[in-house]
């Protein structure tokens, strides 16, 4: 799969410079019978994207690095707090029924539950289709009666990339993973402070946004 098309020019550039290194730009020019400042914005292409290196006084060498792993190392330098979104968030005593009302009207997939603050539990549609298959009184019984709660929640921290986030999605076949921030209560026991959300809609969103740009 081809992420990033390079030009005809750009591709002979990049030939003659793996045959002829180091190469300089004028030397660079005369192979394709063009002028330097033609030239220009196709070296500053290919420096910028890594695939050229250049050194003063020497020239142009070619790095080694494909376009696949350029665009690999791009994606795993997006910081997950740049592409977050809001998450959904009700307390661990809100009514089942008031829970699945807050679904839809967010349009979310996930809903996260918290208690005092901190993150003690995650809600998906399968849960909520679960209970109210049932003959369970959904609009008494709150949601901490059926949501997933730790060790079995999945979460990002917030220096970790829209890759990692993507890897953890994809092993646990989940929608979406909250973002936390690991802090200690009253008691000095660890907690996760919720900062936000990362789904598949907002990594898909993310690459369509590289994609534009």
């Amino acid at each position: 799969m081809s992420i990033i098309q390079l030009s005809k020019r750009q591709m002979e550039i990049l030939d003659i410079v793996k045959r002829n290194q180091p190469i300089t730009s004028e030397h660079i020019a005369d192979k394709v019978n063009l002028t330097r400042a033609t030239l220009r914005p196709d070296l500053t292409i290919l420096t910028m994207l890594g695939i050229l290196e250049a050194r003063p006084k020497v020239g142009y060498y070619y790095s080694g690095k494909s376009l696949i792993s350029i665009m690999g190392s791009f994606i795993k330098n997006i910081n997950i707090m740049d592409v977050k979104s809001v998450p959904v968030v009700v307390s661990e005593d809100t009514t089942i029924y008031d829970a699945i009302v807050t679904m839809f009207l967010e349009d979310t997939g996930n809903i996260y539950v918290q208690s005092k603050g901190f993150l003690s539990g995650i809600i998906s549609r399968k849960d909520f289709i679960k209970i109210t298959l049932g003959n369970q009184d959904i609009k008494s019984m709150p949601v901490a009666m059926i949501m997933t709660r730790m060790p079995n929640i999945i979460y990002c921290e917030a220096d970790e990339s829209i890759y990692d986030a993507a890897v953890k999605i994809i092993e646990h076949q989940v929608d979406s993973l909250p973002i936390v921030e690991k802090t200690q209560d009253e008691k000095g026991m660890e907690r996760l402070k919720i900062l936000g959300k990362i789904s598949k809609t907002t990594i898909t969103s993310a690459m369509v946004n590289i994609g534009n740009e």
